[in-house]
Order: structure tokens, then sequence, then C-alpha cells
């Protein structure tokens, strides 16, 4: 059986104060910030679900955010 993929879209990297309730950010950082991240390679690259639809996977976001935390060790 395969996994079903699961995927964050930007605001749910990002955070979203606006939102009610606020959605608290994976990564605290602006949206230009992250766009020139994933541009750089620094962050994973996007999936496009749809025309207008873009999103990552969670698994490369958990995966980035451990990469992370063990940078900082």
């Amino acid at each position: 059986m395969t996994e079903a993929a699961v995927f964050f879209r930007l605001k749910q990297i990002i955070g979203d104060k606006k939102a009610q309730p606020p959605v608290p950010a994976i990564f605290p950082v602006s949206a230009s910030t992250w766009w020139a991240g994933v541009a750089s390679g620094r962050y994973p690259k996007p999936v496009k679900l749809s025309e207008r639809c873009t999103a990552w996977r969670v698994s490369d976001i958990l995966e980035l955010a451990k990469g992370l935390q063990e940078a900082t060790r």
C-alpha cells in the first residue's frame, strides 16, 4: 500500500497572524524570504497541485526542520 501525500501550503509554513485562529509559523520568515530560499536551494522546491495551488510535502518540511535543528547542536 502506498503512503498518501500530505502537503503544507505557504501560510502553514510561515504562519498567518491574521487568520482566525492565527496559524503559528514553522519557519518564522517572510514570504519573500521563503521564496528566495526556494530559489537558492536552501528550502525545498514546491509541488504544483494545480494551476493556482502550490504546496510543499510535509516530509520535506520536517526534514528541513530536523536538519536545521541538528546544525544548531
